[in-house]
């Protein structure tokens, strides 16, 4: 799956956890609608699961004790995929929803970084150095801990579940960075620091043939 996000705003070197939540939320509503729109992910969103372990008596295949994943018509007898996986990514009062998760999913990601600096300037500018400044939206790809939500405590309205790209920054497989200089006129509200970043994320599944619930994951 290949999909772009795109971030316009405050980027720092050192960005602490309020800076970092807040570029959170301005890729969460793209992530929903991404869920919403992709055939594959949509139906997490509304095929009910039910989650079962295998008797301990089971001989065939996959044996006693296995967890198991089943659509099912019954709404008591389960729930969407997207309410599982909110519950297990719970911190705090907020319930986080990655797309990209250990051992399923991993990702590439090809960054245009625009900035408001001359070209020969790729490294060190007066925003930052850029390497930390990836670094600081790596962070706010993945899922925040308890503790590294900032200022904010609860989630905003349409914030339940909340979509984040990653379960870990390690998911990252390969990174690519393009930097160019951005000639858009500053905007009254707008810092000179403030950068434009265009995000081509590419997914691909670390078992090509895996299925979830009869469904590829991605």
């Amino acid at each position: 799956m290949e999909f772009r996000l795109i971030y316009k705003g405050r980027l720092s070197s050192n960005g602490d956890a309020t800076e970092k939540h807040l570029i959170r939320k301005t890729f969460h509503p793209q992530l929903a609608e991404l869920w919403r729109s992709h055939p594959q992910l949509s139906k997490q969103l509304t095929q009910n699961i039910h989650v079962f372990t295998t008797p301990p008596n089971t001989v065939s295949p996959p044996g006693p004790g296995v967890q198991q994943y089943a659509v099912t018509n019954n709404p008591s007898m389960g729930k969407p995929w997207i309410e599982w996986l909110a519950d297990y990514y719970k911190r705090g009062d907020y319930r986080f929803a990655p797309l990209i998760r250990k051992g399923e999913v991993i990702c590439s990601l090809d960054i245009l970084f625009l900035r408001r600096d001359s070209p020969g300037h790729l490294i060190k500018n007066t925003g930052g150095d850029i390497d930390n400044r990836i670094k600081t939206l790596f962070d706010a790809f993945r899922i925040p801990e308890a503790g590294e939500l900032g200022i904010y405590k609860t989630p905003a309205a349409g914030e339940n579940p909340f979509y984040c790209l990653l379960q870990d920054d390690s998911d990252i497989a390969e990174v690519r960075v393009t930097t160019d200089r951005l000639l858009l006129p500053q905007e009254t509200l707008e810092h000179r620091d403030d950068v434009h970043l265009v995000i081509h994320v590419k997914t691909r599944t670390v078992d090509p043939n895996a299925l979830f619930a009869n469904i590829h994951i991605l």
